[in-house]
Formats: C-alpha cells, sequence, structure tokens
C-alpha cells in the first residue's frame, strides 16, 4: 500500500514538472520565436532543473511539439464548445469557423502554429499534429454537412485542407492587421459557395 502511494506521488511530481515545463515553454515561445529561447531560459521559467527537462524531452524542439500540441488542442476544445447540440451542418461550420478565429486571436497563437510550428518542426508534423485537433473538427464538421446533403459530396480530404488553409491564412492577415469582417465575410461566402452546389 505505502509503495503504491510512493509511485503515485512520483508519478504525480513528474506530471507536475512536465507541466510546468510546457506552461514554460509556451509562455515563451507564444512571446517569441523558438530561435531566440535557450533551454537554461525555459527550466529558470519552469522552476526545474536542466535534466529534468531532458527526463522528459529529447531536446528543446521535442518540447516545442509538445507545446505545439497543447496549442492546437486548446484551439479545437474552442472550436467544439462553439457547437450547439440541434443546429444545421452549414451554421455549425461558420460557428466553428469563427470560434477558429476567436481562438488564434490569443497572444502569439498564430505565429507558434501557422509560422514556426512547420519551421521548426516540418510540414508534415505540423500539418500531423493539426489533422488531430482543430483540423480534425473541421474534417467532421464537413462530413456531416456533406451526409445531410449541406454540401456536396467532395473528396474530404483535399476539401478540409483547402478549407482549413483558407482559414489559416484569414488567421495570418488577421494578426497582421487585417479586417476580420473582412476576412469572415469572404470565408462565410466560400462556404456558402461550395454548399450551393449540393
Amino acid at each position: 500500500m505505502q509503495y503504491e502511494s510512493a509511485k503515485r506521488s512520483n508519478k504525480q511530481r513528474s506530471d507536475a514538472t512536465r507541466a510546468a515545463l510546457i506552461a514554460a515553454g509556451r509562455a515563451l515561445f507564444t512571446e517569441r520565436p523558438y530561435g531566440e529561447i535557450g533551454t537554461p531560459e525555459i527550466v529558470g521559467k519552469a522552476g526545474v532543473t536542466r535534466g529534468a527537462l531532458y527526463h522528459h524531452f529529447a531536446d528543446k524542439q521535442a518540447l516545442f511539439a509538445a507545446v505545439v500540441d497543447a496549442e492546437a488542442a486548446a484551439v479545437a476544445f474552442e472550436i467544439e464548445q462553439s457547437s450547439a447540440q440541434g443546429v444545421e451542418p452549414a451554421e455549425a461550420l461558420l460557428a466553428g469557423g469563427r470560434a477558429y478565429l476567436d481562438a488564434m486571436a490569443a497572444p502569439g497563437r498564430t505565429r507558434l502554429l501557422l509560422l514556426d510550428a512547420p519551421a521548426v518542426l516540418g510540414h508534415a508534423e505540423a500539418e500531423a499534429i493539426d489533422m488531430c485537433h482543430s483540423a480534425r473538427t473541421l474534417q467532421d464538421g464537413l462530413s456531416m454537412a456533406i451526409a445531410a446533403g449541406a454540401m456536396p459530396p467532395l473528396p474530404l480530404d483535399p476539401l478540409t485542407q483547402v478549407i482549413s488553409s483558407a482559414f489559416d491564412r484569414a488567421a495570418l492577415a488577421i494578426e497582421a492587421g487585417g479586417s476580420r469582417d473582412e476576412w469572415e465575410n469572404v470565408l462565410e461566402a466560400l462556404l456558402a459557395g461550395i454548399a450551393r452546389n449540393s
């Protein structure tokens, strides 16, 4: 019994250390580009040793990947929260798109997910993380819209990538000072245009 308690306590400490490293990484990587941040700054902010960092992550890039994954999961969660029960699939897609733009407005998130992640991790890994999170929620929404007849039965993977790319481009433009209203109007017209062919 005592052994199990010690084991649980060690796991809790380990989980807390990992969470502290991810939180410190998030704070730093959303504040400044990846290349400007060193591991001494990360461990200092997390309040742990350098050995603890390398116990949990192979290197700074592995920690960065964990931060990207956590941020992408947070975006997907916000999108999922925006979907009310009983809403028409087309309206749910629009609500999800607006929620995506809201989520990407968090300071530093657009640069982290759309610029730094592909540059640091490579396009394939960054895309795989996205596909586990917000792109998956988009794909689920498109699949439901197609099943309901609200969208034409287009190939799902290319359709997801095209629409996801459009929303990513909008997030980058809005981050750079573009009009959110203008971008949102264009995105809504894009979705409506696709739906019109169903």
